[in-house]
């Protein structure tokens, strides 16, 4: 066949090609324009991109192609006709199943029978006037449609779409042009084609727009997956809560969204509002690079670069050696006289010494833990042992059994962290915040640093690090502050404590609610819409999940 169409097609003159036909459907190009420039989804941009196409050429059908990322195919990704009510593709309820249509021969010979392939593979407009005497195309497909339908398929104009670097994006097809106002079928004029490839090019823009938007949107949300993937290779732990605290968060910001009365009824979001919230989610501990690790991770009071009970448990040892040496010495100066008697007692009383210093040792190890909270007792009770055994350092100085740094860590009321690893581990959110702050936003994240930089922050104004109330934050920050700390309570890869079961945690968090520490009405749509147990059927244990009655 000839690998050139016959184009040639008699001009029908109407009144879409009169002057005034024509200005009016070029401004209805340049709104279309603009229109497609606003549109963020790309699915919904070429379902906009077809019924533009259709409406500027008054077409009763036509079709969207996609090309595939090998280059040897094209998809089906739109497809209308409206004399026969079919809309598959795009926000319809029926999906296209229809096989693509392939560029090649499975002998890699060009595929020059479709017309939409043939288009594509050649980067040319195609322009025919009836399909049936075309000699040119297969149109076996379109018959067999047309048979099954009762419709007849006549005029086709198909434009490709080319992206910035020259490379052919899709097809748009359109079938049928009509007469204004009739069902006449016409031939695509010159006029139909022009425009046709002005909203081709105006579409491809538009496209090429959204998928490098769509590409820059991957590479950043990658360098973040790289951030906190840097901070989960240096903490296991942290690493699970920088990923769960964005899925909490914007489980609890959709809920908030679908509120419609109390004081949260008019919070609503946009699609580029939840991507910056995303985004903050994703980057809230980012700062936690600058955490040193032992720090994060302190599974014990006494733990450094390692659990430093070690050290005292061989301390233990060697005085409870040195006792029984010095009874055992005692014993021999009983000699050359044998007394069993003195002896035993000797020995009894070196046996009573050693299980006190057991006790002693046990009890420096569940205090270590940090599981409970050490009462006043417990507190004198570490400072006598410190005084009351004789211990000699490796150069065989005399001097205290604990050392200053292990009493203070020892000591620690509740948890595992001095007053200045807490300090350590709350500077994460200054340097979060630092960190964000350098960034040149665009405008649809300009709140990412206020979203992520808060939900360390209370309602009544006595959080860190700006000591910010609730009329100061937005409703985003407040609600990052409670999945911040649920999260936390119900997290069960934390070193120092096992995950809280649901009851507990719901229960710490009615009282953080209480007192000024979370947003009351939030909190409420939390609880009453049941976000905690949709968050705790997918992340927490069966053993965590019980009954909530606040």
């Amino acid at each position: 066949m000839n690998t050139t169409p016959q184009l040639q097609r008699q001009p029908h003159h109407h009144q879409t090609n009169t002057i005034d036909g024509l200005l009016k459907r070029l401004e209805q190009l340049n709104a279309i324009g603009a229109s497609l420039s606003k549109e963020r989804d790309t699915t919904q941009l070429l379902e906009q991109i077809l019924l533009a196409a259709k409406a500027i050429t008054h077409a009763d059908g036509g079709t969207m192609y996609s090309m595939q990322e090998d280059g040897k195919s094209l998809r089906f990704e739109i497809m209308r006709t409206d004399s026969l009510n079919i809309a598959m593709g795009g926000s319809a309820s029926h999906a296209i199943h229809f096989a693509d249509l392939p560029l090649y021969t499975p002998a890699g010979v060009v595929n020059d029978t479709l017309v939409a392939a043939y288009a594509a593979i050649h980067r040319t407009t195609v322009n025919i006037e009836d399909a049936y005497t075309n000699p040119d195309f297969d149109f076996s497909g379109t018959r067999l449609f047309d048979q099954k339908t009762g419709y007849r398929s006549r005029s086709f104009l198909t434009v490709p779409m080319y992206n910035h670097e020259g490379d052919v994006i899709g097809i748009l097809q359109l079938i049928n042009a009509q007469l204004p106002d009739t069902t006449e079928v016409i031939a695509f004029s010159d006029a139909d084609q022009q425009l046709a490839e002005s909203l081709a090019s105006q579409a491809s823009i538009a496209l090429c727009n959204r998928a490098l938007m769509l590409q820059l949107e991957v590479l950043f949300e990658s360098l973040i997956g790289l951030i906190n993937l840097a901070i989960e290779e240096k903490s296991q732990y942290t690493g699970g809560h920088c990923q769960r605290v964005p899925i909490l968060t914007m489980m609890l910001a959709e809920a908030a969204a679908r509120t419609t009365d109390g004081p949260i009824a008019d919070f609503s979001m946009t699609d580029l509002d939840r991507y910056a919230l995303k985004i903050a989610g994703m980057l809230h501990d980012c700062g936690k690079l600058t955490t040193p690790v032992h720090v994060v991770d302190k599974a014990s009071k006494l733990q450094t670069l390692f659990d430093r009970i070690a050290l005292i448990d061989t301390r233990f040892e060697v005085i409870k050696r040195d006792a029984e040496i010095a009874a055992l010495r005692q014993q021999l100066a009983q000699r050359p006289v044998a007394d069993a008697a003195t002896e035993q007692a000797i020995m009894d009383n070196c046996r009573v010494t050693q299980a006190a210093m057991d006790a002693d040792r046990e009890f420096l190890r569940t205090s270590n833990v940090g599981a409970e909270a050490m009462s006043a007792t417990d507190l004198s009770r570490i400072q006598q042992i410190r005084h009351r055994y004789l211990w000699h350092d490796p150069d065989g100085q005399q001097t205290s059994f604990l050392s200053e740094d292990e009493v203070e860590n020892l000591c620690i009321r509740s948890g595992t962290l001095t007053a200045a690893e807490r300090d350590i581990i709350n500077y994460h959110i200054v340097s979060t915040i630092k960190m964000l702050e350098r960034l040149p936003w665009p405008k649809h994240l300009k709140n990412v640093p206020e979203y992520a930089g808060g939900h360390h922050e209370r309602m009544d104004g006595k959080g860190y690090p700006k000591g910010l109330t609730r009329d100061q934050m937005s409703i985003p920050a407040r609600i990052m502050g409670i999945a911040d700390i649920f999260e936390a309570l119900t997290a069960s890869d934390r070193p120092y404590k096992a995950g809280m079961k649901l009851s507990k945690a719901m229960g710490i968090m009615n009282n953080l609610k209480n007192s000024g520490h979370l947003d009351p009405d939030l909190f409420d749509i939390f609880y009453q819409q049941g976000i905690y147990k949709i968050y705790a059927d997918q992340f927490l244990s069966p053993q965590q999940i019980d009954e909530v009655h606040l």
